[in-house]
């Protein structure tokens, strides 16, 4: 009954939802000039290879956590055909950038009956493999009728989600019976999949894919020719990675505080979303700090103090060109986002206490003082820089106790590699 109502909803809510993209796509085009494939509508797209495996990831976060293991099913099965999906255009772009025309790259239709049907029909996959949070209950059931499996990698539930399905649990077996198989990045999500129903046969806790991040001589390489291209050689550095609105002032402020005592000081800001990039800009512009888009592709004068990273696919770069990082989506009530990025780096994390998100992460990196959490607070964020900045040993000591965490629980790479295997194999 609830599926039916909530489907229902669905269909009266897409004249408000179409009018939505529309609204959207005044700042990011990109939300209008695909619009079709939202209804499933491919007459002019080319005809994937039947036989194949859906991918989907919402946005950037899950695509970044889902691209090794997808680089990794690219190098052992490279005949098979992989379909990418995604829901925002940010996400498009990071696939794009990640694997270029290695594979098909789709927006994943709205969840309704007909679309999801013509959807499945165009694409005829042999699975579906979905990151962390995305149960869309029209695919699941359709996926389901047409006996393809449904499989969750990386999957977890936010308390917030967990408390909203555990509202409506009773009627939520149906779909959760449907999914082949849920691979849990911690214990915290296991449970409360178990909680909502979930059997524990159809349950695997794999650890997280966020830890399977290794840094290659080649991105070493980059980022010393960024360094230099950039005339930031002998400059202090620290990023401010993933921000959101209501943090950018409180950075910038305090890189204000640390300039008096550290002229040469240089702050790279990357907001989370681009289509907040050019209103940042203006942000910083209003502080009157010197500052240069990394758009611009121009060298730091000795007057810049700020770089303002408003391009697409490089947070790694920027991790790895800086001396300190912090997280954003922390300061606020956002849940934060991903340590372990910087963490490869073996440079110290400085986050707000706003880590839902990452709860289990943040936990394992709290118990070896792998990272320093501060208040929302301009003077307790400028201490916590002005810290590491002055102690070079205490700068190493948070950096490398965070790299043995993100070392010692490395392995859910192979071991969804491992479970994915009967799926994707040629049957004899």
């Amino acid at each position: 009954m609830i599926f039916k109502l909530y489907t229902i909803m669905s269909y009266l809510l897409q004249p408000f939802i179409f009018l939505e993209m529309l609204r959207r796509s005044i700042k990011q085009p990109a939300y209008r000039s695909r619009l079709k494939e939202r209804y499933a509508l491919y007459s002019k797209q080319k005809k994937v290879t039947k036989g194949g495996v859906i991918i989907h990831a919402a946005s950037v976060g899950e695509v970044i956590a889902i691209t090794p293991l997808v680089k990794h099913l690219q190098k052992r099965y490279p005949n098979l055909p992989l379909v990418f999906t995604t829901v925002t255009p940010t996400g498009s772009e990071r696939v794009k950038a990640a694997f270029g025309d290695t594979l098909s790259h789709f927006y994943l239709p709205y969840d309704l009956p007909i679309f999801v049907k013509k959807y499945l029909n165009f694409i005829q996959p042999k699975a579906i493999i979905v990151v962390e949070t995305e149960l869309w209950p029209n695919l699941i059931a359709q996926a389901h009728q047409q006996k393809i499996p449904f499989i969750i990698a990386n999957a977890r539930l936010s308390p917030r989600s967990a408390k909203r399905y555990g509202a409506i649990k009773k009627w939520l077996a149906p779909m959760f019976n449907n999914i082949e198989l849920i691979m849990a990045q911690d214990t915290v999500s296991a449970d409360r999949y178990l909680e909502l129903g979930v059997k524990p046969q159809k349950l695997v806790n794999t650890g997280n894919l966020k830890f399977d991040l290794n840094v290659n001589e080649q991105q070493y390489q980059e980022i010393k020719e960024t360094i230099k291209s950039l005339n930031i050689t002998d400059r202090p550095i620290w990023v401010a990675g993933s921000t959101h609105e209501g943090e950018e002032t409180l950075l910038l402020e305090t890189h204000k505080q640390l300039l008096k005592t550290y002229p040469n000081l240089i702050l790279i800001l990357v907001p989370r979303h681009p289509e907040r990039f050019n209103s940042v800009a203006e942000t910083v512009e209003q502080s009157n700090l010197h500052f240069i888009r990394r758009s611009a592709n121009q060298p730091l004068t000795n007057e810049t103090s700020v770089l303002l990273g408003d391009t697409m696919g490089e947070m790694m770069l920027f991790y790895g060109m800086a001396d300190i990082a912090f997280v954003g989506g922390s300061l606020i009530k956002h849940g934060g986002h991903n340590p372990l990025e910087p963490i490869a780096f073996k440079i110290p994390v400085i986050s707000g206490g706003h880590t839902y998100n990452f709860t289990e992460i943040y936990e394992k990196l709290k118990n070896v003082n792998g990272f320093i959490e501060v208040a929302s607070d301009v003077d307790k964020l400028t201490q916590a820089v002005e810290f590491l900045l002055k102690n070079a040993n205490e700068r190493q000591q948070i950096g490398e106790a965070g790299f043995q965490v993100l070392k010692e629980n490395q392995g859910a790479l192979q071991r969804h590699l491992d479970l994915l295997k009967p799926y994707l194999e040629e049957k004899e």
